[in-house]
Parts: C-alpha cells; sequence; structure tokens
C-alpha cells in the first residue's frame, strides 16, 4: 500500500479509486458544505467526499446489493424542505437508483440523515416498479421551481421518460422523448436535465437535455450528446423541430456518463458536471493496477451562441484547479514554418495553454508526453483549411488491448471535430496527468477527452507546423501537484 498512488499511469488530480474498478459517476451533490462523489463500483455505489472538487477522501461503500438486486446508477438530491417526509421536517439526503435483478430494472430510493455518512433503504422501494421494459434506468431527479415539484428522467432505450412528484416518494409518468432525434445509434443511457443562462443573459436560459449513447459500430465506441430546448415540468421539446441535429458532447473517446452536482448554492452560481473517463468499448482494458478507470476533471457549463448562431454547450475547467499550479513556464513568440520545435519542459502532470495565431498553414499544434526519440507522442492541433481540430493518439505508446468481446480493436486513433476559429486565432487549454489528456478549445467551445499510455520517459513538449507558418503568442505550462501524494486526505 505504500506505492498507492504511484503506480504507472495513476492520475494525480484526477479522482481514481484506490482499488477496483470505477464506472459511472452516480449521486452527485452538494451539502453543507462538502461535495459527494458516489460512482458506480460492480453494482454498489463507491463513495467519495471533497471541500474543493480536487482534494478527495475515500469512504466505505454507500449502497450495496439488497434482496431487490444490484444498485446501479441514479442520483442525489438535498431534500431541503422535507417533502418526503423522512427528515423530521429538517432538510436531508435522498438518491434515487436503479435497481437491478434478473434483467428486472425498477427506481428506489435511500436517505441520509446523517449528511451522506449512512445510508437507509426505503421500505417502499421500488417507488416506480418496471413497467413492462428492457432498458429502464439512470434515474436524475431536479426540483423544478415553476411547477412546484420534483421532476424525473429516466433512459428507456433510445428515450427519455419523464415523471413528477410532490414528495419524491410518489411519482408520476408525464411524457416521453427521443423518437427520431439525435443519434439513435445505441441506448441513450444517464441522463440529465439542467437549466443555463444564454451567453450569460439572466434573462435568457435554455434547458439541456444530456443522454449518453451506449457502445456501437456507428460511433465506435460510447459517446454522449445533447438537446438544447424548453423544459415545463412535464415535457421536453428540442429547439430543433425536426430533430436532425447531432450535438456532440466530447469529441474524444473516453467521457462517459457525465452528469450534474445537485445542490450547489445560487451564489456559487456555476453547472458543474464530470464523467467517467473510458469507454463501454473497452471499459477496464487498461495496463492499470490496482485500479481501473476514473473521472474527469470537473467542468463548469454555460450555453453560448456562436458565430454562426447555433447555442452551444461549453465546457471548462473549474477554477479550483488553478490552486493546484506550482510551477510555470512561459514561452512566447515562437514561430515554426514547416517545422518542430522542441521547448524546455518535460513532464507527465500539467496544465497547458497555447494562443496561436497563422497566416497560411495546412496545419500546426503540440506534441505531449514525447519521447527522445520520436517514436511516441500525442499530437494535439488545429487545421484551418478544413477548420478541423483534432487529438491523435496513434503514437501515443501503449494500444495492444482487447474490447469487452475480448478481440483486439484499433485504440491508437485520430479524433477530430469541426471547429470555426475566428480571426486565425485559435486557443488549446489542455490538461495533461500521466494517461488522461482533456483539451478545451477556444474557451470549451469544442472538448476532447483521451486516454494514452505512452511509457515512462515520454515526457517531452513540441510545437509543430507544416504546410505554412504557425505563430505561437504565447505557450504557458503549469506543472501540476499531485493531490494523492500527502500525509493526510482526510477532510478537516
Amino acid at each position: 500500500m505504500t506505492d498507492l498512488y504511484k503506480e504507472p499511469f495513476r492520475p494525480q488530480y484526477h479522482l481514481t479509486p484506490p482499488q477496483g474498478p470505477m464506472s459511472d459517476p452516480n449521486g452527485m451533490v452538494f451539502f453543507e458544505g462538502v461535495y459527494h462523489q458516489f460512482y458506480q463500483f460492480t453494482g454498489r455505489w463507491g463513495h467519495a467526499i471533497s471541500r474543493d472538487l480536487i482534494h478527495w477522501e475515500h469512504l466505505p461503500l454507500a449502497l450495496v446489493s439488497d434482496e431487490l438486486g444490484d444498485i446501479w446508477s441514479g442520483c442525489c438530491v438535498v431534500d431541503t424542505h422535507d417533502s418526503s417526509g423522512l427528515f423530521g421536517g429538517k432538510a436531508g439526503l435522498v438518491a434515487i437508483f436503479t435497481h437491478y435483478k434478473d434483467g428486472l430494472q425498477s427506481q428506489s430510493l435511500a436517505y441520509s440523515r446523517d449528511s451522506g455518512s449512512s445510508w437507509t433503504k426505503y421500505e417502499g422501494n421500488p417507488v416506480i416498479p418496471n413497467p413492462g421494459i428492457r432498458d429502464f434506468r439512470d434515474p436524475k431527479v431536479l426540483w423544478h421551481e415553476p411547477s412546484g415539484k420534483w421532476a424525473m428522467a429516466v433512459s428507456v432505450n433510445k428515450k427519455v421518460y419523464f415523471y413528477s412528484s410532490s414528495n419524491l416518494l410518489a411519482w408520476k409518468y408525464e411524457s416521453e422523448f427521443g423518437e427520431g432525434q439525435g443519434s439513435q445509434a445505441a441506448v441513450w443511457e444517464c441522463p440529465d436535465l439542467f437549466l443555463l443562462p444564454v451567453d450569460d443573459d439572466s434573462g435568457r436560459h435554455k434547458w439541456v437535455l444530456h443522454v449518453s449513447v451506449g457502445d456501437n459500430e456507428e460511433t465506435d465506441g460510447s459517446t454522449a450528446q445533447y438537446f438544447v430546448g424548453e423544459f415545463d415540468g412535464r415535457c421536453f421539446v428540442n429547439d430543433d423541430t425536426a430533430g436532425e441535429q447531432i450535438r456532440w458532447t466530447d469529441y474524444g473517446q473516453d467521457f462517459y456518463a457525465a452528469v450534474t452536482y445537485s445542490g450547489i448554492p445560487q451564489e456559487d452560481g456555476r453547472c458543474i458536471w464530470l464523467g467517467w473517463t473510458s469507454n463501454w468499448k473497452y471499459p477496464f482494458a487498461g495496463p492499470t493496477e490496482p485500479w481501473k478507470g476514473g473521472m474527469s476533471i470537473p467542468r463548469s457549463l454555460s450555453l453560448r451562441t456562436l458565430r454562426d448562431g447555433t447555442i452551444t454547450l461549453c465546457q471548462k475547467p473549474i477554477a479550483e484547479l488553478k490552486r493546484l499550479r506550482v510551477d510555470s513556464l512561459r514561452f512566447a513568440s515562437i514561430e515554426a514554418s514547416d517545422q518542430t520545435v522542441k521547448l524546455d519542459f518535460q513532464g507527465s502532470s500539467y496544465e497547458l495553454i497555447a494562443n496561436i495565431e497563422w497566416e497560411k498553414a495546412q496545419s500546426f499544434g503540440l506534441r505531449v508526453r514525447c519521447s527522445e526519440e520520436g517514436n511516441e507522442a500525442t499530437e494535439i492541433g488545429y487545421e484551418p483549411g478544413t477548420q478541423t481540430v483534432f487529438v491523435d493518439r496513434m503514437r501515443s505508446g501503449r494500444s495492444d488491448f482487447m474490447n469487452r468481446e475480448g478481440s483486439p480493436f484499433h485504440f491508437g486513433k485520430r479524433f477530430e471535430a469541426p471547429h470555426r476559429a475566428a480571426d486565425k486565432t485559435v486557443k488549446l487549454h489542455a490538461f495533461v496527468d500521466e494517461s488522461v489528456i482533456e483539451l478545451f478549445v477556444d474557451n470549451g467551445e469544442t472538448s476532447f477527452t483521451a486516454l494514452i499510455y505512452p511509457s515512462p520517459g515520454s515526457l517531452g513538449l513540441e510545437l509543430f507546423a507544416s504546410g505554412g507558418a504557425a505563430f505561437f503568442r504565447s505557450v504557458d505550462v503549469y506543472k501540476l501537484e499531485s493531490v494523492w501524494r500527502q500525509k493526510n486526505n482526510k477532510l478537516g
């Protein structure tokens, strides 16, 4: 145990379990100054807590299997005014989750009267029995102020069912959404529904319905998509009435089941989520021991109107991550013209912000986790001619893995996203953490999340341009301290 969190490929500022497999984030809630991060742990809920979304303390399992089955994904809410009657007039935490047994999925409750330290299953479970459907899971609950009721979104094959309740115990079916909408490539999972201002305008809001899309050949694994529209407490209506537009959440291959934290105070004002950094094509295939899986960095969400009038979901790393910066380097005014420029930096866990301009260039960007021999690197860049951002892990290191069916697959690949940069400038904001790369382009308009498994000595950083010249106005690199290698990782 002395080498825990010092193993090869172990992220140093991402949440990962000490041992065993971590998958879908569950029950994310803020209550009495503490963030609770529950997560799927082989049909049970693992549990970690934090005061800043950066430093985490692992706790014992919160919810375990019972006579109704395994505990699958779900959410947690603060029952502020004791609408459930479970807390003697005080505020308490209610977890809403899917029970799974013998192929049957139903929705159940548990509650905590001691701020999440212990949980009691509701004696009336399930609160929503299975209505004769195979895929019926992953409830997400929110308080809908205009209607004065709780609203629940549940994934049902390639749709979302909506329910309402006044007390979290008795639920009424209201409507469904999904037929002919967005990507229908595979089952929808882990729905989320949240309200955001548009362009920071407090007088204009839109609802975002988010769903993850299961493993399939069309998208070469699992992925996620979102819809922007209106919600009245009963029905969601997509602004894209034809439903033909597909809005992908993340253009890498390793961001799944993202859901938002509930209970964040209004004075904070942020909508924050994170996702599981893996893919159901190869959920636990990586060469990591004694743990499998982890979470992305927390991201703050907003809606922005792009130059073409499209309202898009933007994701930005939370500001708290800046507290981890321990050393900084600035490389300024570097021109690369059909060449590679090696920077005087080595590292495996850091943050990087590059502001790049160009006149005529076919491709330019950065290479991270580069080997001295030049045979390993992950390439992050932009192609102006096709208006494409990319992350290329073809040469990132190990890629000899098996998918969940036990067959080899092409882990090493290039990921691309359409992105229209303005005024011949682009901002690339990347987080590199041992085996995880997260990229945010132009203040989060486009994002990528990708796993990599480079050799330990691949620590270099390079700039490149081909087919012309690119001007790197500034490249700021911040080494980030480990959140795990500390004497005391308990909340105080």
